[in-house]
Parts: structure tokens; C-alpha cells; sequence
């Protein structure tokens, strides 16, 4: 089976063929950089991340582009309000475009403790003003936009496509569902193009209207197709910005060129804390620095970084995700299952039998790339994808037990490690650091373990086992709790 994905655009599932054979252009909204980024933005960037990693590892030679918005973004995510990082920059008695570089390095900082690729191009919004007014220029040349006091409008009556990505029409667009009707607009849902600015206002640009700035909408549609071409294969973003964002991308862009913007619409879906949407507006956002130091009042104890990317891969893209400190207390203990059990293979190839990989075992990892492959294939399955690392650990098991099993064996398993794990999920890196593990880190992963046998036990209804392993842990001051799903979480006494 071929690569199939899910397209929002005709709401099904689609065989993937790029416009160019071989070659993918993929551009993801990147983030608005006026705060800390959080936890709540990760699961975008980490399942392109790993849509563009299993790309590269089908052969295709691929170009990623997520771009930084540094100006332009309104606080409303609409056309009123005051643009966001200016806003921040007022807050913080800085120059905007010192807002924008201190939570740029945050953003990448974060991105590289996370595993996530750099993409190939990161385009900034206040670097490519010029392809901006000229897109400005087109659209009203061709009578798409018009201008009133100094302020440029898309006439959306004008695009017959408007609405097609979101399903919804002009009627359900009027603005007094979320802002104060603009009157210089013909129609509520029109959008802005260009903005005016007033004198005092900081970022601002000469363009043919007067003194203003660019709309956020314009600018990913001036990027991308700067960088990737008039028509793209793959715009990828969250789900939140299906509306308005991606729709006003898909108008400006059509009706400038003539020619369909993209082939394939793939959006993720949100993240919630303990069942509540995670946002700055609500003020229950976790950053990275506190999930690894365990501050945040949510949860019990510090995290390794990737046990984030963990628990955002054990589900599907489009599937909200619900972070809790019992699902990240899951994901570490999987996280610390594949990092020891890699460890351990690594820590034994030296010292095995000289020989070659056997074949039987050969057959088995052909199995589980298959499978593998199959879930990936099916609208980057990355659930059950991650699930197979987990077979490869119980079969990594098997082969340190016996003494007889081969270096050219136990290196196979590696290599398979490392191209699945690796270079497809970001998960399994090519040399772990040579550091002695805390004590809550080897606890955590022992007692990973021990929740495994329980595990299996229960599977082969050994209640007996079962029972004395949690009595077991139970005697040393450690609580076992079955979750719903069939996840199993520890807490001490």
C-alpha cells in the first residue's frame, strides 16, 4: 500500500502523489513569537516533524518551510485588536523586533530539546514586506481587493471558492460572531490585506496605500510560494487555523495566480489539560522548562523532554490529545522502556558472539517493518507505529537472555532501532550521552519494568503473578494504578 492522507480540503483519504515526482514541497505555519511557547504547540510541530522525517525515508527529496510571524498577528486572530507582539513589546519596554528574537531562540530551543528538525527554510514576515505589498498590488489590479483609508480589503464575494476548506459560506461569516463589525469593509467577511498605522505605532512600512503593515494571512501565502512555488503539495498547520487563516491563504493565493494553492490540507488536532483546552487566554499552559523540572502545579515530578514527544505520537495527528500528569507518567515509563532496552543492546553487541545476523530473527524485524510501514502509510499512524517499537523490545528481550544470540544479530536489531525509532519517530538517537542516571531515573524505569511483567502476567491470566508484583511494590512504598485503556501509572505512598 502506497502513502494515503487525509486531505481537509475534500475531507477524505487520498492517495499521496506530489506534483513533481520525487519531491515534496511542505509548508506548516509556524509560531507567532510574542511569548513562551508550551506544551499546547508541540503537537504540531512534532507530528510534521515526523510527517516530513517519514517523507525523507519513503526517498523523497523533501523541502520544509515553517515560517516565524513576527509581525502582523492580530490579538483577536482576526482584523481588530492590536498586533500581538507589539503588544507584548509595550508590555516588556522592548523594540518588537527584540520581543520577536528573544522567543524566536526559545521557540528553536525548545524545537531541538524536543528532537524536531530544523526545517530547511524559516522565513520571516518582516523580511519579505516587498513580496507582500506586490501580492497586495495583484490582487487589486485583478479586482480582488480594494483600499479604504489607507487600509487594503479582500473582496471575498469576488472568490467563489471562499469557504470551500472550512464548509462554511459568507452567511455564517459575518463578523458580529466574533468582533465588531469594521465599517470600511463592503462585506463583514472580508479580510485585511494591508493594515493602516497610525503614527505611533512601531512596526510599520511605506507601501503604495501609506504607511502601514501586512495582515497575518498574507504573509504564509507570500512565503510559501516564494520559497515552494504557486501550487504546494502539503500545507500543514493546526486545526485552529483551518478558520480563518488557512481559508484567507487558499482565496488570496487562488485568486492571485489562477492556479489551485494546495494539494493536500493535512491539519492536527488540539491539546487539552485534563479535559480543558490548553491556551494562554486561560492561563493553564506548561512550558518546557517546567515539565522538565516539575514545577507546574499540575504535575507530580520533573520529565525528560521526549517523553512529550512520546505521548503526542501514542495517539494519531488528527485525534485530540488530553496531557494529565498520569498520561505523561505512562509515556515516560515507555520512553524509558525503548531508551534502556536500546541501551542495553548497544551495551552487549561488543561483547556477543562473533556472527552473523540469523535469519529467523531477520524475518521477524521484516514483520514488524511491514507493519511498521502499513500504519505509517495509513495517514502517518504514528500509534501504532510506536507500538512496534515495543515489539522490537520484547524481542530485543529475548535475544539478551540468550547467550548464544550474535553481534551481527543484536546489530540488525539496532539498525532497525535507529531507522525506525530514529530517523521515522525521533525517539531513539544514534548515541545516547554517556551520564550516570538519577536515582528517580533508574527507579522509574525498574519500576517500568516490573509494570511490564505485571502486564504481560495479566495478559496469560497469571492473576497469581500479577498480584505479587504489586504486593511487591506495594511492601517498598510504591502504589500501582490501573488507568482506563490499560495504562498503568505508579505514585509512592
Amino acid at each position: 500500500m502506497g502513502l494515503k492522507v487525509y486531505n481537509t480540503l475534500t475531507r477524505k483519504l487520498e492517495d499521496f502523489v506530489p506534483l513533481t515526482p520525487g519531491r515534496v514541497g511542505i509548508y506548516v505555519c509556524g509560531p507567532t513569537v510574542y511569548s513562551s511557547p508550551h506544551l499546547g504547540h508541540y503537537k504540531s510541530y512534532i507530528s510534521f516533524d515526523v510527517i516530513v522525517r517519514y517523507l525523507r525515508y519513503l526517498g523523497y527529496a523533501v523541502t520544509y518551510v515553517q515560517n516565524i510571524t513576527d509581525v502582523g498577528h492580530l490579538t483577536d486572530d482576526a482584523d481588530e485588536g492590536e498586533d500581538k507582539i507589539a503588544k507584548q513589546a509595550r508590555k516588556e519596554a522592548k523594540h518588537p523586533m527584540a520581543i520577536a528574537e528573544h522567543y524566536t531562540v526559545m521557540f528553536f530551543r525548545d524545537m531541538d530539546r524536543l528532537n524536531c528538525l530544523r526545517p530547511d527554510i524559516s522565513p520571516r514576515a518582516s523580511g519579505h514586506i516587498p513580496e507582500q505589498i506586490e501580492l497586495v498590488q495583484t490582487l487589486m489590479d485583478k479586482g480582488f481587493a480594494y483600499e479604504v483609508n489607507g487600509s487594503v480589503y479582500f473582496d471575498v464575494s469576488k472568490f467563489a471558492g471562499y469557504g470551500k476548506l472550512s464548509g462554511r459560506n459568507i452567511e455564517e461569516m459575518q463578523a458580529g460572531a466574533r468582533v465588531e463589525v469594521n465599517q470600511e469593509k463592503r462585506n463583514p467577511a472580508d479580510f485585511a490585506l494591508w493594515k493602516k498605522a497610525e503614527a505611533n505605532h512601531i512596526m510599520q512600512w511605506n507601501s503604495p496605500w501609506g504607511r502601514g503593515y501586512p495582515g497575518w494571512h498574507l504573509e504564509c501565502s507570500v512565503m510559501s510560494m516564494k520559497y515552494l512555488g504557486k501550487t504546494i503539495d502539503i500545507h500543514g498547520g493546526g486545526l485552529d487555523n483551518q478558520f480563518p487563516h488557512h481559508e484567507c491563504e487558499i482565496a488570496q493565493s487562488e485568486a492571485a495566480n489562477g492556479v489551485p494553492f494546495v494539494r493536500y490540507w493535512l491539519h492536527n488536532n488540539m491539546v487539552t489539560l485534563n479535559g480543558q483546552k490548553m491556551s494562554k487566554s486561560i492561563g493553564n499552559v506548561i512550558t518546557l522548562d517546567q515539565f522538565v523540572s516539575g514545577t507546574h502545579p499540575s504535575l507530580s515530578r520533573a520529565y525528560s523532554p521526549l517523553a512529550v514527544r512520546q505521548l503526542i505520537l501514542n495517539g494519531h495527528y488528527r485525534s485530540t490529545i488530553d496531557f494529565s500528569d498520569a498520561a505523561f507518567s505512562a509515556a515516560q515509563s515507555g520512553y524509558d522502556r525503548i531508551t534502556g532496552t536500546v541501551q542495553a543492546l548497544r551495551s552487549k553487541i561488543n561483547s556477543a558472539p562473533a556472527g552473523d545476523a540469523d535469519k529467523s530473527v531477520l524475518k521477524e524485524l521484516d514483520i514488524v517493518k511491514v507493519k511498521f510501514e502499513e500504519a505509517m502509510n495509513d495517514d502517518f499512524n504514528t500509534a501504532v507505529a510506536v507500538s512496534m517499537l515495543f515489539e522490537m523490545a520484547k524481542l530485543t528481550q529475548r535475544l539478551l537472555e540468550n547467550p548464544k544470540t550474535t553481534a551481527g544479530t543484536l546489530k540488525a536489531v539496532d539498525n532497525q532501532f535507529l531507522a525506525l525509532g530514529g530517523d521515522v519517530l525521533g525517539i531513539v538517537p544514534d548515541e545516547y550521552p554517556q551520564r550516570v542516571a538519577t536515582d528517580n531515573e533508574l527507579l522509574d524505569f525498574l519500576i517500568g519494568q516490573m509494570i511490564q511483567k505485571r502486564a504481560e502476567a495479566r495478559k496469560n491470566k497469571n492473576f497469581a503473578e500479577s498480584d505479587a508484583i504489586r504486593k511487591q511494590l506495594e511492601d517498598h512504598g510504591i502504589v500501582l494504578e490501573d488507568q482506563a485503556g490499560g495504562v498503568t501509572t505508579w505514585r509512592r505512598k
